[in-house]
């Protein structure tokens, strides 16, 4: 018997997600996922699930009548047109729970590492020069304030960690405030000019939107508390890279941690990667075993939209477009 089903796959992703698949439908995993060869593998396709480097865009759209749904292996649906996919009757679903917890882990590992300047000082000594050690100083993270921009589940959890590890406190800036949040962690709404002004480290994470895209650019950078860490684990673009880099080689910033970047993959002669006070990782932030696993299984949700289900993560509701 014949899969019912055609669902495309962007990229590969965890056996796991991938065998659920197969078991429902056929599965065609493009060769890469530029729109040209995508368009040409989903133009029959029911289902698509795109990664980090996928886009859907209203082109796509036009070239895949069949498509009733689109899956995010992940949480940031920037990279999908979801207004002309509502348009067009199209559910997008996501893994908004799957990574909240790893991503929060590797900011806090960012944090600790810059704090303690283990970058240089582990390039120092491996080089014979022992007496860094007589030369430098790090700063304590127990005790500080954490300054989280974006209070969603990412925040909530590194603010737990924060709090629990290190008794800091925690500020927070987001365009809705969370009493309840607010008073179980616990933490403190603050304007963003405040926060930046306040906190020992500022750990970015809101999505990319009209209203976040440069939304930490030189200016915002020179309200920052002198010495203070700057952590982006969210979306390139919400951080001017350049002017981070002028705010680090002039001292203004402690440190940095990246692991997103505007243009992806980046420019590696950028003036950022000449930043030793920079901590850089590839877009890896949600890349342990279990995360791949849970993203991978938004192929529970895409099923349940082929057989006529509401699913669990939507990003949108097609049934609600205007006629």
């Amino acid at each position: 018997m014949t899969n019912k089903w055609k669902v495309v796959l962007f990229e590969k992703m965890h056996q796991v997600g991938t065998d659920y698949l197969r078991e429902r439908a056929e599965v065609v995993i493009s060769p890469v996922p530029d729109e040209e060869t995508v368009i040409s593998v989903a133009k029959d396709a029911d289902a698509v699930i795109i990664r980090a480097n996928g886009k859907i865009t209203k082109r796509l759209l036009e070239n895949a009548p069949k498509l009733k749904v689109i899956g995010r292996h992940g949480v940031g649906v920037d990279s999908i047109d979801v207004e002309e996919a509502t348009r067009r009757g199209v559910w997008v679903v996501y893994t908004p729970e799957a990574n909240a917890r790893t991503v929060a882990e590797h900011v806090l590992g960012m944090i600790i590492a810059l704090a303690k300047k283990m970058p240089v000082i582990d390039k120092a000594v491996r080089a014979g020069d022992w007496d860094i050690r007589h030369r430098m100083l790090v700063k304590q993270v127990y005790g500080s304030t954490l300054g989280i921009i974006g209070l969603g589940r990412i925040g909530r959890n590194l603010a737990e960690m924060c709090r629990k590890a290190f008794a800091m406190r925690v500020i927070y800036y987001d365009a809705v405030r969370s009493p309840e949040v607010e008073e179980y962690l616990p933490c403190e709404y603050v304007p963003l000019d405040k926060l930046l002004a306040e906190a020992d480290v500022v750990s970015i994470h809101v999505p990319l939107t009209k209203d976040t895209t440069g939304l930490i650019d030189a200016g915002k950078m020179a309200r920052m508390k002198p010495g203070a860490i700057l952590i982006n684990a969210a979306r390139g673009g919400i951080v001017d890279e350049d002017a981070l880099a002028k705010a680090l080689e002039e001292g203004r910033i402690y440190g940095a941690g990246l692991d997103v970047f505007a243009q992806e993959p980046p420019d590696h002669t950028r003036p950022i990667f000449q930043a030793e006070n920079c901590i850089i990782t590839a877009h890896m932030a949600a890349h342990t075993e279990e995360a791949m696993i849970t993203m991978s299984m938004v192929a529970e949700d895409v099923i349940r939209v082929l057989e006529g289900k509401t699913p669990k993560y939507p990003a949108n509701d097609p049934r609600r477009r205007e006629r």
